[in-house]
């Protein structure tokens, strides 16, 4: 398995401090990210899952915890949106350049917004995908909000 991807090749060059960690990747589970989290031993809420969605027809990249749904209502409304749905799966790998269960918001190869968790901001460092199944990377959450230009919002269920 490779350390480096485009995620962590663009975090490189831009002198984003990040660590990458590998971990044996099972596309029979029902929950990737919590599968993730247990297999590094990290809490679910540090654990964040990359989603893509459409708000009106604009892509969009919603980055969440892994133990946490993504509320599209509320998705819409921080965009100003009317409506919201979840991307389709080739669409997703199309636009990201990324197979599913291994999307990172960083270096896609069709840049969208990307909208945070408000959580977030609660934690010292964020475990993300690191553009590849079974490699992920932990970074400060201001330098992920810094490099993807992204907001942060209350876009989860209740």
């Amino acid at each position: 398995m490779a350390k480096s991807t485009r995620a962590t090749a663009a975090l490189d060059k831009a002198g984003i401090a990040h660590g990458v960690h590998a971990y044996d990747y099972s596309a029979d589970v029902d929950s990737k990210g919590l599968a993730a989290a247990q297999a590094l031993g990290i809490a679910p809420a540090r654990m964040f899952k990359t989603l893509m969605a459409w708000v009106d027809k604009q892509p969009l990249i919603a980055v969440i915890p892994s133990d946490q749904r993504l509320s599209l209502k509320k998705l819409a409304a921080h965009c100003g949106g009317k409506h919201a749905q979840m991307m389709e799966v080739p669409e997703a790998e199309k636009r990201s350049g990324y197979k599913v269960g291994g999307i990172s918001p960083f270096a896609q190869q069709r840049p969208a917004k990307v909208v945070f968790a408000a959580s977030a901001g609660q934690h010292d460092a964020l475990y993300i995908n690191a553009g590849q199944r079974g490699l992920l990377l932990d970074i400060a959450p201001a330098d992920a909000l810094q490099v993807l230009q992204a907001s942060c919002a209350d876009i989860c269920e209740d």
